[in-house]
């Protein structure tokens, strides 16, 4: 009895000691990406993508030293694993009914790290296919079985993998901020036009916001043509998930220029091909 005791101790140990790894490696991860945001770099998707399997990682190890540690038992108390086969097929026909949804989870966690779709730390929108509306947040946790984001609102949401139909990274790579001005027909747009160009070009000569762009914004010009107004687009191509920061100051900038120069206007909309803010 002494062996078995003293092996379920060193399990326990040992599943403590896997947490307290893995932690530390996250927080030590956290640190850098933190660090690296805060001076402007764009966190590195190998450090996003360590902080995921990290995790992923830790659960696989804490799994299989709790199967290690139930086969040694039995081998210690003297239970044939022999005798084990048949009420394990039952329980295991039983589980694998009753955990269809539990496997689906894990099988579709395995596939989001395999194909990096997204890691902690993205920008996702989460939605039915189809669709460009839903859920979207930060990733604050990944592991096999479910995805935690956190919304603007502070919310905690918490979606199983098999659950995820349709996935929109809006920080992947590079992402774009489209704005469109509406502006009355009435005015000189070639007028328009040139203001919101002096407008652009000012946001790609401060130091402060071209760190952010990848190019110059530009004006794309006339994009519709509705009853009483035209719509004029402006576009950004901006580093990842920074989309939304960059579009609230163009927004800014151009609904004070416009307004300075006495040209009539409703207010300042605008969409991003990867999200809104």
């Amino acid at each position: 009895m002494l062996p078995v005791i003293v092996l379920l101790l060193g399990a326990g140990l040992t599943v403590r000691f896997a947490h307290w790894a893995g932690g530390r490696r996250r927080r030590w991860i956290d640190v850098q990406i933190k660090r690296q945001i805060e001076t402007g770099i764009l966190a590195s998707e190998s450090l996003k993508r360590s902080r995921a399997i990290s995790e992923a990682v830790e659960w696989t190890v804490v799994a299989l030293i709790y199967f290690v540690v139930a086969i040694l038992t039995f081998d210690r108390l003297g239970i044939p694993l022999t005798t084990l086969v048949a009420p394990a097929t039952v329980i295991g026909i039983g589980l694998g009914f009753g955990a269809q949804q539990m496997v689906g989870d894990l099988l579709a966690g395995f596939f989001l790290f395999a194909e990096r779709q997204f890691a902690f730390g993205d920008v996702i929108r989460l939605s039915m296919p189809g669709q460009t509306s839903g859920v979207q947040g930060t990733v604050e946790e990944l592991t096999l079985r479910v995805t935690k984001i956190r919304t603007q609102q502070g919310e905690l949401v918490v979606v199983p993998n098999s659950a995820l139909r349709q996935v929109t990274n809006l920080s992947k790579d590079w992402s774009r901020a489209v704005i469109d001005v509406p502006v009355l027909v009435t005015e000189d747009l070639f007028e328009v036009t040139g203001l919101l160009k002096e407008v652009v070009a000012g946001m790609a000569d401060d130091p402060v916001w071209s760190e952010l762009l990848l190019g110059d914004p530009v004006v794309a010009g006339v994009e519709t043509i509705d009853v009483g107004y035209v719509q004029l687009r402006l576009i950004a191509r901006t580093l990842p998930g920074r989309q939304f920061e960059v579009a609230r100051e163009i927004r800014l900038r151009a609904s004070s220029a416009l307004r300075a120069a006495g040209v009539a206007s409703p207010a300042v909309g605008d969409s991003a091909t990867k999200g809104t803010p």
